[in-house]
């Protein structure tokens, strides 16, 4: 006991003290920091991990697949791989970055202050896809910001889709892609904006007892369309089936041209496909018969839909009516029935002040018959009827028969005078060789 004493009440002392602290509090001070330190360590190399894969963060950067960068260039040059795996990274690199090669990426906070907190007053365009919004960006340039509805990851196929489809392209009848938001589950395109509404709104809207677009100005926007279709068409690799062509997404300008708009059901098609097979989308009337059918989708589709806008310009009436009369509300089978029963004339929309000559109408019946050709193979391609509709010399039988008779009264005429009407010479016959 002694023993005990002299140990507790003179060792234990001395050791339940260190620097003024009791042994348990310092013991208590050394496991919270050494906790500390193994949190920092994990979190540091769990970081490094994360960079080493992708350069994603929840929000403030834009989740982009390298399957969109890839698809995008294809058709470039083929470069190492090592650099390509570079390019996607940097592309991906940070929301701060102005320019990433092929658009900007907006905060979402810069979208709302452009439009002013996505206000009603500054709604342009909605519909299924989304609602679209004027904006007046920091710079103080015009934009229209398409907010795409997040249905079912609906938003975020069409985002993909017009990112790999007009990513990079730049064409005067296009509707030039700005930049993009991506934001959690917010998905945004921004495009240039263009300030004179759509060719349905000036096609099927209040425009007066005359309408505003002359057959001169339909022409042009009709051009204009088959100019932009063309370029998808034959100008890029691969090319670029839209599936959505009509007078809602052709977007005008002030001086009507026209502007390809609404890429989200675009489809690409190499070179080595002739088609593809695709489940049938599109807008009721604009649909190709054999699209609708069989969903085997190719450019061909698009001919026909154009086929059907441009019946819509001549004729100012929409493609499926059901406030006309049983036998005219199909504009395909109507349209047919009056060029067959040779009333043209009568197709021309009465808004339109000044009647097109003759010739001018008998080109755009023409090309609107041949687009909608039921087979395929015999629709022309886009490039073809941007030469059919600007042609001054697109040849016509009436006019070849008029021709014709015109040369005959002018050899009955030389013939009568001693002016020598011009003949090709033929050499007589030898009849001895018919024995």
């Amino acid at each position: 006991m002694a023993a005990w004493r002299s140990w507790s009440g003179g060792v234990l002392p001395e050791l339940s003290h260190i620097a003024g602290l009791k042994v348990y509090v310092a013991v208590v001070i050394i496991v919270v920091i050494l906790i500390v330190v193994a949190t920092v360590v994990v979190c540091v190399g769990r970081r490094r991990r994360t960079k080493k894969r992708v350069k994603h963060s929840s929000g403030a950067i834009p989740l982009v697949t390298k399957e969109i960068v890839v698809e995008v260039k294809i058709g470039e040059p083929e470069e190492d791989p090592k650099k390509k795996e570079v390019d996607v990274e940097e592309s991906t690199a940070s929301v701060e970055s102005p320019n990433i090669g092929w658009g900007r990426w907006y905060t979402l906070k810069e979208l709302h202050h452009a439009t002013h907190g996505f206000a009603q007053l500054n709604v342009i365009g909605e519909g299924g896809y989304g609602i679209v919004f004027k904006g007046l960006l920091l710079d103080g340039s015009l934009v229209a910001v398409k907010n795409l509805l997040n249905n079912k990851g609906q938003a975020e196929k069409e985002f993909k889709v017009e990112v790999e489809a007009i990513g990079k392209v730049r064409h005067k009848n296009l509707v030039g892609l700005v930049g993009y938001c991506a934001e959690g589950a917010q998905r945004m395109l921004v495009y240039e904006y263009v300030d004179n509404g759509t060719l349905e709104q000036w096609l099927h809207g209040d425009v007066g007892p005359v309408s505003p677009l002359t057959w001169d100005i339909r022409m042009k926007i009709a051009v204009g369309t088959a100019k932009g279709l063309a370029y998808l068409h034959e100008g890029l690799e691969p090319k670029v089936v839209h599936r959505d062509v009509k007078s809602s997404n052709i977007l005008l300008d002030k001086n009507w041209n026209a502007k390809v708009s609404d890429f989200g059901l675009a489809k690409l098609l190499g070179s080595e496909k002739s088609y593809v097979t695709t489940r049938v989308m599109g807008t009721f009337g604009y649909v190709s018969p054999e699209y609708a059918s069989t969903g085997m989708l190719n450019e061909g589709s698009d001919v026909y839909s154009f086929g059907i806008l441009l019946m819509e310009l001549i004729t100012g009436r929409s493609p499926i009516d059901y406030s006309r009369p049983p036998g005219e509300m199909n504009l395909v089978d109507w349209f047919k029935g009056m060029v067959a029963s040779r009333r043209g004339d009568e197709l021309v929309d009465p808004l339109i002040n000044i009647q097109p000559s003759p010739r001018s109408l008998k080109r755009a019946l023409l090309v609107c018959l041949r687009c909608i050709d039921l087979d395929v193979s015999k629709r022309p391609k886009m490039s073809q009827i941007v030469h059919m509709l600007e042609a001054d010399d697109f040849p016509f039988r009436s006019e070849l028969r008029t021709n014709r008779e015109k040369d005959h009264v002018d050899s009955k005429a030389a013939a009568s005078s001693k002016i020598p009407y011009p003949t090709r010479h033929v050499e007589p016959l030898d009849k001895s060789s018919w024995r």
